[in-house]
């Protein structure tokens, strides 16, 4: 079997999705090709939902503005559920991050971003914790969650309305660029296209090297610990610690919390780490005491991969080494929020030669090629 394209794009999660269907809508003929069983069932299907406009980069915040507009009016637009809801992200500040926090505040309202800067008194309205060490807070009302699932799978049906073909457990095994034109061999045989988008998320670096690429993505496991339900309890935001990196929020009756482990080994490790609960818990409960008596549902909770970069930046565009390949990658657990302006961009870059809704020099190869990538790294990491 061999099909030709237009554009192969690698990924039918939330990222590729949105692509797909900016392509499609502008004409092209695409095909997704996803090498699970099912469309969003890697880190999409995993992801914590958040989205959020509290980023310390010019380029993030405004991804993410796009991102909950797009998400805000999508049953509007498109007749097809989103899961937006603004339950709101709060930010727990200690004095010594201060500064450099509230020049990320400064930078947020710059450019449109609704994000208040509280008291850790008046912050007490949102959720309850121990204010010992909290010198200020910042909330953004905008800033909730969504179905990354229902999400994607809008994008993908919307794409294939208008002529892109899907095809499930068809992995890339290896490519070749031959005569202005990709061969991707798969399992149900070689597809081709003058241009293919990388869009596999945390594989993204592997699927980069099978086509004889380096791309420096990285997957890196992360928990999310779930508590048995608790009726009546509050609608807490998601609430972040910077002092201690746990954060936490409310889903239903439940509530989710978490903390990045800095001593997880990068790779494809999976499972949940158990014996990572405790410690996370001994930070946890001193700030959030309503913890106490939260019972922990382990069949509930869940693991998934952040893509990690070394700057914790996306990697987006045309792939310096060679011609006709692209990348939208390395999210570093941003994906899902910065989905929907991506596929507008991707889009322009396929289409038009160059992304221009939104500037991604920033966000281009080439800040590694020129060793700028630490300068302009992203702080507010959760």
């Amino acid at each position: 079997m061999s099909s030709t394209s237009d554009v192969i794009v690698l990924g039918a999660g939330i990222v590729g999705s949105a692509i797909a269907f900016r392509l499609a809508e502008r004409g092209v003929n695409v095909r997704v090709l996803e090498a699970a069983e099912a469309p969003a069932t890697g880190s999409t299907g995993r992801s914590a939902a958040g989205v959020r406009v509290q980023f310390s980069s010019e380029w993030n915040v405004r991804l993410s503005l796009a991102g909950i507009e797009e998400y805000r009016s999508f049953p509007e637009q498109f007749g097809r559920p989103s899961g937006y809801w603004p339950q709101g992200y709060l930010f727990l500040v200690p004095e010594a991050a201060w500064e450099t926090h509230a020049q990320g505040l400064t930078l947020q309202r710059s450019l449109g971003a609704p994000v208040e800067e509280l008291s850790p008194e008046e912050a007490q309205r949102w959720v309850p914790f121990d204010p010992v060490g909290i010198h200020r807070t910042t909330y953004g009302p905008i800033d909730g969650v969504v179905d990354p699932h229902a999400l994607a799978m809008g994008y993908l049906a919307m794409a294939r309305e208008r002529g892109a073909t899907l095809h499930l457990s068809c992995p890339l095994i290896e490519a070749a660029y031959q005569q202005a034109v990709w061969e991707v061999k798969t399992p149900a045989g070689t597809f081709e296209a003058p241009l293919v988008v990388n869009a596999t998320g945390a594989w993204a670096g592997e699927v980069a090297g099978r086509a004889g690429l380096s791309l420096p993505v990285t997957p890196s496991r992360r928990m999310v610990f779930v508590t048995d339900p608790r009726p009546g309890d509050h609608a807490y935001p998601l609430t972040i610690d910077l002092s201690s990196g746990v954060y936490l929020r409310s889903e239903g009756e439940r509530i989710l919390l978490g903390r990045s482990n800095p001593n997880e080994v990068p790779g494809f490790v999976e499972g949940i780490d158990w014996a990572w609960l405790e410690p996370t818990l001994e930070l946890a409960l001193p700030r959030f005491a309503f913890l106490e008596d939260a019972g922990l549902d382990r069949r509930a909770s869940w693991w998934g991969y952040y893509e990690v970069t070394p700057d914790h930046d996306a990697i987006l565009g045309r792939h310096p080494d060679t011609e006709g390949w692209l990348d939208a990658a390395g999210f570093s657990g941003h994906g899902v929020q910065h989905a929907a302006m991506v596929g507008r961009l991707m889009a322009e870059e396929v289409i038009d030669g160059a992304a221009h809704t939104m500037d991604i020099g920033p966000l281009r190869h080439a800040r590694f090629l020129d060793g700028d990538a630490s300068k302009s790294a992203e702080r507010n990491i959760v």
